[in-house]
């Protein structure tokens, strides 16, 4: 059964507000299984640096620890790439049949026009540029 577990700075860091609206859509997610990423969008924001930052949960129903080693993920918008990057994030690990929320920070180099905010979802790419 898959559950859902907090990486301990966001044990310490989220309110209890954000905490239920993480819940709730974990609770409502269908996740496919044997998928060791899959995820499940909670937010979309541009910080001051103009850096997009997509907060989702990730979900691994497989069997294996997943975790972020040169790993390409595209933010999509209505079909089209809006941004995409290569993250390597050593504190990101989860473990088989858990999900974690986690916020990925898109630099600005790696951003294109037209972001709309709705209508995204996070993939792992093939291949980033």
């Amino acid at each position: 059964m898959q559950k859902l577990t907090f990486e301990s700075s966001w044990e310490k860091a989220l309110s209890v507000k954000d905490r239920n609206r993480i819940e709730q859509v974990f609770s409502e997610t269908i996740i496919p299984k044997n998928t060791p990423a899959h995820f499940t969008l909670l937010w979309q924001a541009l910080n001051y640096k103009k850096e997009l930052l997509v907060t989702a949960l990730v979900h691994n129903s497989s069997l294996q620890i997943f975790s972020f080693h040169h790993t390409g993920l595209k933010y999509i918008e209505y079909g089209k790439t809006v941004a995409e990057y290569s993250f390597t994030l050593p504190t990101l690990i989860i473990k088989p049949n858990t999900s974690m929320p986690w916020t990925f920070i898109f630099p600005t180099d790696g951003l294109y026009e037209g972001i709309k905010f709705t209508n995204g979802n996070l993939v792992i790419a093939d291949s980033v540029i």
